[in-house]
């Protein structure tokens, strides 16, 4: 493992959970997408609040059978394994205090958009939270400091998530539980 970080060719076969596993904990976000290891940059102090906030927000209306947290991994196989932003979990899961989760096990994965990750937030990581099953997809836009939560619940059909409300003003939803969130509230302070 240590000579395939201080090469610039991943394993053999790509890299898998248990590479993710032997690698340092070194404060670094690393995701993987079907054997590729994915490193993000650092967040920036608007992302950050905008989560905390989001993660308060969810907390203080959450029934007892969830669970709201931040940046805890979610593997969804040997070689693909993502951290949203936010996520809401069962409580049954939360018990067991994961380093990660299953995707059974999370109910709603959020992600809040950053000019760096756009095309993943956007496209490629609701397309893969869909596939695994995750029940509901948040997505918070930034662009031109105004905020935007659209908010999204799967077919399970054809694993996909329809979108199910944009909301500018409040997020007004009963999906995964009612929630009544003035956008205000998620919004960080101006500097």
């Amino acid at each position: 493992m240590t000579a395939a970080l201080q090469s610039d060719y991943p394993p053999e076969g790509g890299w898998t959970t248990d590479d993710l596993d032997a690698l340092p904990e070194d404060g670094r976000r690393r995701e993987l997408l079907d054997g590729v290891l994915l490193t993000s940059p650092s967040p920036t102090r608007t992302h950050q609040t905008i989560a905390m906030r989001l993660g308060v927000a969810l907390e203080a209306e959450c029934p007892e059978e969830y669970d709201v947290t931040q940046g805890v991994e979610v593997r969804m196989s040997k070689t693909r394994s993502f951290i949203p932003d936010v996520l809401v979990t069962t409580s049954a899961a939360a018990a067991r205090e994961p380093s990660r989760y299953e995707p059974h096990e999370v109910v709603l994965a959020i992600e809040v958009v950053s000019p760096s990750t756009r095309s993943i937030d956007r496209v490629l990581k609701p397309a893969l939270y869909a596939q695994a099953g995750i029940p509901y997809y948040w997505r918070v836009e930034t662009e031109d400091g105004a905020l935007e939560v659209i908010t999204y619940r799967i077919d399970a059909v054809n694993e996909i998530y329809t979108e199910t409300g944009r909301w500018t003003k409040f997020v007004d939803t009963g999906e995964p539980f009612p929630i009544n969130l003035p956008i205000s509230r998620i919004t960080p302070r101006s500097r």
